[in-house]
């Protein structure tokens, strides 16, 4: 069972709980594959790095088959719509507190199939973003559910290879925030499953950039991007 199918047979469930049928009906995917789904939550400042979305758009069109949409979705992390796509992406520099609404749908999402790419754009261990999303995850999920990646993991060969595990930052690597290089990601797994991707690389302010300046490039550094998709879209 992919993950698309796995969050239609939540809004299945959700049916049976009385909700309005328009909120559960599960939309076709149209003619795409992919669309890149923003979550906004009312804590803390989740529109950043506008670009990015843009950039991360351009390289699965580059490189990959996948039919996707060209326009970045955002969608309320509140609103039942969140069920309808397998990839969403979270970040900000602020506090990350999550109401009830939000916490009852991150929680169903990621459990019932959904994939959720979240960015510390402070690229610290202990700044305000960091240190509230990781309590709200302990606090949902359970103090040892958020672990850090082996990069044997396969998430660093869904598509190019990453041997040494997450590609660094230009932001990391002119020391900026916590003056460190992260050699890992962390995540969140269910039932052997990859749920929750999280990160302090900020890979959100690396990827902001007009597509159009790849080009100048020597390596395209979008290509970790295509990686992180696949892998949501294929496990």
């Amino acid at each position: 069972m992919n993950r698309r199918q796995a969050l239609g047979l939540l809004a299945g469930s959700l049916a049976a709980a009385a909700l309005p049928a328009s909120v559960l009906a599960t939309p076709a995917a149209g003619p795409y594959d992919f669309w890149f789904t923003r979550l906004k939550y009312d804590s803390g400042d989740w529109d950043v790095d506008q670009r990015m979305p843009a950039n991360v758009i351009t390289a699965l069109i580059d490189y990959t088959s996948l039919r996707v949409d060209p326009v970045e979705r955002v969608v309320a992390l509140s609103d039942p719509k969140v069920f309808d796509s397998p990839f969403c992406y979270l970040a900000g520099h602020k506090l990350v507190e999550f109401n009830p609404a939000e916490r009852r749908n991150f929680e169903r999402y990621v459990r019932n199939g959904g994939f959720v790419l979240v960015d510390d754009c402070n690229h610290d261990i202990d700044g305000l973003f960091a240190t509230s999303f990781e309590r709200q995850m302990a606090s949902i999920f359970g103090p040892k559910a958020l672990k850090k990646l082996p990069n044997t993991h396969p998430l660093y060969r869904s598509f190019f290879s990453f041997k040494d595990g997450p590609p660094p930052t230009g932001i990391e690597l002119n020391g900026w925030g916590d003056d460190l290089v992260h050699d890992y990601l962390k995540g969140i797994e269910i039932d052997g499953r990859l749920g929750v991707l999280y990160s302090n690389k900020d890979y959100g302010c690396e990827w902001d950039y007009d597509w159009r300046n790849k080009r100048f490039l020597a390596v395209d550094n979008t290509r970790f991007a295509v990686n992180i998709v696949i892998h949501a879209l294929t496990n």
